[in-house]
C-alpha cells in the first residue's frame, strides 16, 4: 500500500468535499420576451460572463451598462496632472472620469456634474468604490450650463485646467424604456434628462404646434420629411393618442413612404426622437450657455475637449472655438474634427456619430 493513501478508518473521518452547487442559468418565457428585464440576460442580478463578453466581441454595448468613447484621444489631449484640478461636467457612468483621476493623481481633483437624478448616485457609488473619496472627487447633481456658477461653490474660483464635456446619452439612459429615449421598446414618453424637471416629451408634444416641430425635426436632426411627420404628430397628439414610445414610433412610420427601406425606417425613428429629445431636454440652449461662459471656467492654458453626436450640437461647438481662435480667446483650436478610429466602431457600433473638437485658451 502507498504510505499517502489513506486507510479505510482514516477514510471515514474525512470529511467529504463540499460541491460547488450548481446554478441554473436563467430562463425567460416564451422565445423572444417582451418584458425588457427578461429579454437582456445581462441585466440579470448574476450575468453571465460568456454573455457579456461575446456581446462586447460582437460590437456591441451589453444592456445596462456604457463603454465610454474616444477615451484615448480624450486622455492624450487633456493629459491630466498630478496636482491638477478639472471638470466632467457630463459624469454619466463615469468612464471618461475614471480615468481623468487616475491622471490627476496624486494631489489632483475633479469635479463632476450631471443633471440625471437617477444614474448620478449610482455612478458615484461605483467612483467611490474604486476610492475615489471626496477629497478627490466632487459630485454635484447641475446641468453642464452650471459649471461657471459651480465653481465658486467649490472654491475654485480661478477655473479649472481642463474641462470634459460628453454631450451624448449614455447607454443606461437609452437601454432603459422607463426613460422613454429610445424607440426600440415601448414605454412611457418621458424623454427627460431630470424626470423631476419639465415637461415630458409626451405633454411636450401635445403643447407644441406644427410650424414650431418642422422647426424642431430640421435643427435638432436635419429630418427630410419633417413636415409630413410633424402633421401627424401633430394631430395625434391633440387627440392624445400619442402617450408611450411605441404609439410615437407608429406615428412616424405612419408619415413614411412605402418604398422606404428598413434602414431607412430606423434612420428615421432615431432621427425624430433625437430631435424631439433635445427640445424636450433645451439642449441646444444648454450648450450655447456652457460655451458663452466656458472660457471664464479654463486657467489660461485650460484645456477643453467636447465630444458630440449630431450636426447641431458640432455646428456650436466648431463655431463658437473658430470664433474664440479668431478673436484671441483661444490660442489653438483642434484643425479638424477628431472620429473613432475603424476599430472602435467595430467594437463599440454606438460611437460611429461621435466627433470631438478641442481648444486651449490662452
Amino acid at each position: 500500500m502507498i504510505d499517502d493513501e489513506p486507510t479505510s478508518e482514516e477514510s471515514t473521518n474525512e470529511e467529504p468535499a463540499k460541491e460547488k452547487p450548481f446554478r441554473r442559468r436563467q430562463r425567460y418565457r416564451g422565445t423572444h420576451p417582451r418584458n425588457f428585464n427578461e429579454k437582456y440576460k445581462e441585466l440579470s442580478s448574476s450575468p453571465d460572463p460568456e454573455t457579456i463578453a461575446k456581446l462586447i466581441g460582437a460590437g456591441k454595448t451589453p444592456a445596462g451598462q456604457h463603454r465610454p468613447i474616444l477615451v484615448a484621444e480624450t486622455l492624450e489631449f487633456l493629459a491630466p496632472q498630478s496636482g491638477e484640478r478639472g471638470a466632467d461636467v457630463t459624469f454619466g457612468h463615469g468612464g471618461h472620469s475614471e480615468m481623468l483621476l487616475t491622471g490627476l493623481q496624486p494631489g489632483g481633483q475633479l469635479l463632476a456634474l450631471d443633471v440625471d437624478a437617477l444614474q448620478l448616485p449610482l455612478t458615484e457609488e461605483r467612483l467611490r468604490g474604486l476610492g475615489f473619496g471626496t477629497d478627490t472627487l466632487i459630485v454635484r447633481r447641475c446641468n453642464f450650463a452650471g459649471l461657471a456658477g459651480m465653481l465658486p461653490q467649490v472654491g475654485w474660483y480661478d477655473g479649472v485646467d481642463f474641462v470634459l464635456a460628453d454631450l451624448g446619452l449614455s447607454s443606461m439612459q437609452i437601454d432603459n424604456p422607463a426613460r422613454g429615449f429610445s424607440y426600440k421598446y415601448d414605454g412611457p414618453l418621458d424623454m427627460r434628462m431630470n424626470p423631476e424637471r419639465g415637461l415630458s416629451a409626451q405633454d411636450w408634444l401635445r403643447r407644441c404646434r406644427f410650424d414650431k416641430l418642422v422647426r424642431v425635426l430640421i435643427d435638432g436632426s436635419d429630418e427630410p420629411l419633417a413636415e409630413q411627420i410633424a402633421a401627424v404628430i401633430v394631430e395625434l397628439s391633440s387627440k392624445e393618442r400619442i402617450n408611450t414610445t411605441g404609439q410615437l414610433r407608429l406615428a412616424i412610420e405612419s408619415a413614411l413612404p412605402e418604398d422606404i427601406t428598413d434602414a431607412g425606417r430606423r434612420s428615421t425613428f432615431a432621427r425624430v426622437f433625437q430631435a424631439i429629445r433635445i427640445a424636450v431636454n433645451e439642449e441646444f440652449s444648454a450648450l450655447d450657455t456652457f460655451l458663452r461662459r466656458l472660457p471664464d471656467c479654463l486657467l489660461p492654458g485650460g484645456r477643453v475637449a467636447i465630444l458630440s453626436f449630431h450636426s447641431g450640437e458640432d455646428r456650436r461647438v466648431k463655431h463658437h472655438f473658430r470664433d474664440g481662435f479668431r478673436s484671441g480667446v483661444y490660442r489653438e483650436i483642434s484643425p479638424d474634427v477628431i472620429r473613432p478610429t475603424g476599430q472602435e466602431i467595430r467594437d463599440n457600433s454606438r460611437s460611429a456619430s461621435a466627433k470631438m473638437r478641442w481648444a486651449i485658451r490662452s
